[in-house]
C-alpha cells in the first residue's frame, strides 16, 4: 500500500487582527500623511522601509505576542512589501514608532504598547499623538538610553527626532514634519500635487495676461505706426500742393 502524502501543521501569524484601521477618518488620515511624507523622504535610501498598520510578531512560535504600530521605520531593510513584520525574519529592532491615540486607547498606548517598544522591541524612538487634543499629554516623544525612554524636549515647539533627522510639530490636529536641512516643511504627496496644480494655474494664467498684453502692446504699436504713416502722408501733401 503506497505511504500517504499529507501536509504538516502549520503556524499561521494573521495578516490583520480585525481592529479598524484608525480610530476616525482625522486619525486615518495622519497616518496615510505621515506614511506618505517618510516614504518620500527617504525613497533614494534603499535600505530604510516606512510602513504603518501592519501587524509585527516579536516571538517566534506564537502569533499572541504582536502589535501593530500605526507608523514606523526601520533601517537595514529593503522596501519589498512586508505582508507582516516577524522580528526574528527581519531587523529586530525598529528605528522610529508613531501611535495615534485617543481616549479609548491612550492607556495602551501609554503602558502595554510603551512596555513592548520599550522593553522588547527596543524602539528607537517612541510617539504619541492624539489628532484631537483630548488627552493630556496630547503630543510627547521618548528616545531610548541605557536606563529606558526619555522624554524628549521640546525646541519651539517642535521635536526633533534623531532617527528621522526631522523635527515634528503638533499644530491644529495636523502633524507637520520639518527637514531642517533644507529649511522645509515636507507635505503629503496630495498636499504636493494641489500645490503644482495652482502652481500650474498661476504660471498659465500669468501667461495669458503677458500673451494678451503682449497682443494689445502690439496692436497698438499698429495703430501707431498707422497713425505716423497716415501724418506723412498729410505732410507730403500739405508740402507738395504748396
Amino acid at each position: 500500500m503506497p505511504e500517504k502524502i499529507g501536509f504538516a501543521p502549520t503556524l499561521v501569524y494573521p495578516e490583520s487582527d480585525g481592529e479598524p484601521m484608525a480610530e476616525t477618518e482625522k486619525h486615518r488620515k495622519v497616518m496615510i500623511d505621515i506614511i506618505d511624507i517618510l516614504e518620500q523622504h527617504f525613497q533614494h535610501l534603499p535600505d530604510v522601509h516606512v510602513s504603518g498598520n501592519l501587524l509585527l510578531y516579536y516571538e517566534e512560535g506564537n502569533p499572541r505576542k504582536s502589535i501593530s504600530p500605526d507608523v514606523f521605520m526601520v533601517r537595514g531593510l529593503s522596501k519589498k512589501e512586508l505582508r507582516t513584520y516577524k522580528t526574528w525574519e527581519q531587523p529586530p529592532t525598529l528605528d522610529f514608532v508613531l501611535e495615534l491615540a485617543s481616549p479609548s486607547t491612550f492607556r495602551r498606548d501609554f503602558t502595554e504598547k510603551k512596555q513592548i517598544y520599550e522593553k522588547i522591541l527596543r524602539v528607537k524612538e517612541y510617539y504619541i499623538y492624539d489628532p484631537y487634543g483630548e488627552i493630556e499629554p496630547d503630543f510627547i516623544g521618548f528616545r531610548l538610553v541605557d536606563t529606558g525612554y526619555e522624554p524628549i524636549a521640546f525646541v519651539e515647539e517642535r521635536l526633533l527626532s534623531e532617527t528621522l533627522g526631522l523635527e515634528l510639530e503638533a499644530r491644529d490636529g495636523i502633524l507637520r514634519v520639518y527637514d531642517p536641512a533644507i529649511e522645509a516643511w515636507l507635505q503629503p504627496s496630495r498636499d504636493r500635487v494641489d500645490i503644482a496644480e495652482t502652481r500650474a494655474a498661476e504660471e498659465a494664467h500669468a501667461r495669458k495676461e503677458a500673451e494678451t498684453r503682449a497682443a494689445e502692446e502690439a496692436r497698438a504699436r499698429k495703430e501707431i505706426e498707422a497713425e505716423l504713416v497716415e501724418a506723412r502722408e498729410a505732410l507730403k501733401r500739405l508740402q507738395t500742393s504748396k
